[in-house]
């Protein structure tokens, strides 16, 4: 089986351990999300890192990732130094290994160092910290300079954005970054970057519309009616997963 590696200059010494990356996998247990694809925590070279396993791609798949489009581990780590390179918080990449067989892409793993945070957006939305009005607003202001930077996260969900909490400000980082764009955005089309934000109360997002509003000098009244009906589209379509399902 053939491989392909790339890693950050600054990680050179790390090479053995992307080497042997599916056997540390493998013996590791300590998982801290397992779907589609992996996360475990594991410490390499004294340094506590998280390492993503992407499921091997299906047959179409694996020819477009081979010869046609980059891998979701190399574009996660492509992503990761376009974000550090215009000042957006991520997880600081490491490296990525892919794997061949057949001379298709098969196993890729993506490797980063672990970044410790208080808490994620998810709590927020749900309510469960004091302050969270607050919170909303300086989310608000790091999505609306994020987007400033040309910055478009494909995957901009609850689960995705890392917070850590130092006195009264908060600071946001991206995650499950291997699907970005990096373009211009207009103001009324950046509202359009919350349509995965599904929040219990319509107060959220009202607090969000009226925020990013403010600071693009858009309608207030337009940017919320954007919102809302993102919103609305994402429940709908839900509703309509879970009814197909038979749930």
């Amino acid at each position: 089986m053939s491989y392909k590696l790339i890693i950050n200059p600054k990680y050179k010494n790390f090479e053995k351990d992307l080497l042997n990356i599916k056997n540390v996998f493998q013996n590791s247990n300590n998982s801290i999300h397992k779907a589609r694809n992996e996360l475990k925590i594991i410490e390499l070279n004294n340094l506590k890192c998280v390492v993503k396993s992407f499921k091997i791609p299906h047959a179409i798949n694996r020819v477009a990732y081979t010869f046609f489009r980059d891998g979701k581990a190399k574009k996660s780590y492509l992503n990761a130094m376009k974000l550090i390179e215009l000042n957006v918080n991520t997880p600081e990449p490491i490296g990525i290994i892919e794997f061949f067989s057949s001379e298709l892409l098969s196993e890729s793993y993506f490797i980063s160092i672990y970044e410790p945070y208080d808490f994620t957006i998810r709590e927020v939305f749900h309510h469960k910290l004091d302050n969270y009005q607050e919170i909303l607003k300086q989310f608000t202001k790091f999505t609306y300079e994020t987007h400033q930077k040309g910055v478009w996260h494909v995957d901009y969900s609850l689960g995705n954005i890392l917070i850590t909490k130092k006195d009264d400000l908060y600071k946001f980082s991206l995650v499950d970054i291997n699907r970005m764009e990096f373009k211009t955005i207009s103001g009324y089309e950046g509202l359009k970057n919350f349509n995965k934000f599904w929040a219990k109360d319509d107060n959220d997002l009202l607090i969000i519309a009226k925020e990013y509003a403010k600071l693009a000098s858009l309608d207030e009244a337009t940017a919320i009616k954007i919102v809302l009906d993102e919103a609305k589209s994402l429940e709908y379509k839900v509703n309509l997963k879970r009814k197909l399902k038979g749930q």
